[in-house]
Order: structure tokens, then sequence, then C-alpha cells
């Protein structure tokens, strides 16, 4: 099982507030020293809680383009970019070009969007989101598959598109996924599948894998065609805590980690992507030894 970060991007995740580019880079090679496998970022414009209160990020596409380009090994990945947010063709595109910047080692996790005040402030249409995000998806994956796409639908109308330079690998798609036309749209499409948030494995992540095989199975695919992507939140009680703890988070020490760890690769996960609170280089090195302690005992009992 595999096992990667959610880098700090927010505008509290930083060790003052905001986190400069040093910071976020300083996570990323920390994750590789580390040994882990990947690192993530969110896409969103900003959060507008109803009480009024803002917060936001800095932009994903521009970060992990960064991220990239100073690290070497470990996968990096959108959790997951908007659909809504840019043209499915320069979404694709985007793609391309970034896996270029890190020689084959781009996910592209792709999902419909939620957050209604960002809609708003971008100038975007809210309803009809899943309907839309099927006709861009079908688009980014064609495109990014070599493909010549020639697309008139509801909201998409596109005339021989093509992707020039073509992608020099097949460019993996995660889709974030709960209902059941999103997870139809999973099993038709997409390499890899994420739920999220979680702690230790639970009723609830058993049920949203329990679907994800049934849409599978409506659509005619082995259940180990998508690679199962969770998302789970760690917590350091021994560093302070964050503004805003989740209140899933996993919080025991590290041999209790490392039994969490060992409990989702028990239920099929293929990679956890890990939201650490606080995210800092102690935290990816703590989750890092629990990652080993989990492969040293997986061996032993082998």
């Amino acid at each position: 099982m595999k096992v990667g970060v959610v880098l700090p991007i927010g505008d509290t995740e930083g060790p003052d507030g905001v986190p400069s580019f040093a910071d976020i880079v300083a996570v990323a090679r920390a994750t590789e020293d580390a040994g882990l496998d990947s690192a993530w970022v969110a896409d969103h414009f900003i959060h507008r809680a109803k009480d009024g209160t803002e917060s936001g990020l800095h932009e994903a596409w521009t970060i992990l383009s960064g991220v990239a380009a100073v690290t070497s090994r470990i996968s990096v990945g959108t959790i997951v970019a908007c659909t809504s947010f840019r043209n499915a063709v320069l979404t694709a595109k985007m793609a391309a070009a970034l896996d270029v910047v890190s020689n084959g080692r781009l996910i592209l996790g792709l999902g419909c969007g939620w957050h209604e005040p960002e809609y708003e402030a971008m100038g975007l249409p809210f309803a009809d989101r899943v309907s839309r995000f099927a006709e861009s998806l079908e688009v980014i994956r064609r495109l990014l598959d070599g493909e010549r796409v020639t697309m008139t639908g509801p909201y998409t109308t596109i005339r021989d598109a093509i992707l020039l330079p073509s992608p020099a690998r097949r460019i993996p798609i995660l889709v974030a996924a709960e209902k059941p036309r999103m997870l139809a749209l999973t099993a038709a499409w997409a390499d890899a599948w994420n739920t999220a948030w979680y702690g230790a494995p639970d009723d609830r992540s058993r049920e949203r894998f329990d679907r994800l095989d049934a849409a599978l199975a409506a659509a005619g695919r082995p259940a180990d065609a998508i690679e199962r992507t969770v998302g789970i939140t760690v917590r350091d009680p021994d560093q302070p805590p964050v503004p805003e703890p989740d209140p899933r988070a996993f919080a025991g020490s590290v041999s209790e980690l490392t039994d969490v760890l060992r409990a989702w690769e028990r239920t099929g996960a293929g990679h956890l992507i890990v939201g650490l609170e606080p995210i800092s280089v102690r935290s990816v090195e703590r989750l890092g030894e629990a990652v080993a302690a989990a492969a040293t005992r997986s061996r032993v009992l082998r």
C-alpha cells in the first residue's frame, strides 16, 4: 500500500500562517526523504463559511508544478482538481505539461466541486455540476489517450481538439466520488477512486468500498480495475493543535498509527492520502516511522 501526504497550501497551514513556497517544498522533500510515495494539493478558490468567515489557499496547478520541479521520485497529484474551474481541453493540456515537468509522476485527480460560494465568486454555474463533470471527464480522458475529440453536448462544444505534443504515457485519472452517478462515471473512465476523510477504517468506509464494487460490476469491470485511494487525517498530539482540527482525525501513538495503516491495507486500499495535523516536517517524519514499522510487521507476518 502506498502512502502520501497533502501539502500545506491553505492560508493557515504554514508555520506562521500563510505557507511560503519554501514551507511547501520542505514538506514535499521530507515526504521523499521519509520514503513515502506521493504529495497532493487541494484545488479551491475560496472557502466562505455560513458565518461569513473566509479562508483560501494557493492555486493548485502552479504550486504542484513547482513541487514537481524540485522533487524526483514521489508522485504528485491533485485531490482534486475541480473540472468546473477550467475548460476541459485546457485541463488536459495542463495535465500533459505537468506530467512533463514531473517526468511522468502526475496523478490527475478530478472532481465536480461542492462549495457553492466559490462558484458564485468565480461567476460559474453551480447547477448540473455532475452532468458538466461527465462531459469534461470524457473529453479529458480521451484527449490524454491521444484521441482527436469532437463533442457537441448540452454543456460542451469542442471541434477537432487534439493534444500536441501527445502525452508520453497514459496519465492516470483519479475521481473523488460518493454517490451513484459519480461512482458510475468513476467506473467508466477512471484509473483510481478516492473516498475521504477518515481516521481508522469504519462502517462508512466499508459501505463506500461496497458501493464502488457495485458500480464496477454494473460497468462490467473487475473489482481490481480501479485503485482505491483513501483520505485519512492523522494528528500528532505532541505538536501544537491546528486552528480547525478534524474531529475524525486519528491521534494515537506511532505504534497505534502503525496498526491503523495495516488495518487500511487489509481493507484493500491501495493508496492512503494523509492530511496531517499539523502539516510539518516532523509530522511527515512521524508518518514515515509508522509506515516503515507497518511494512516491517507485514514482512514478519508473511
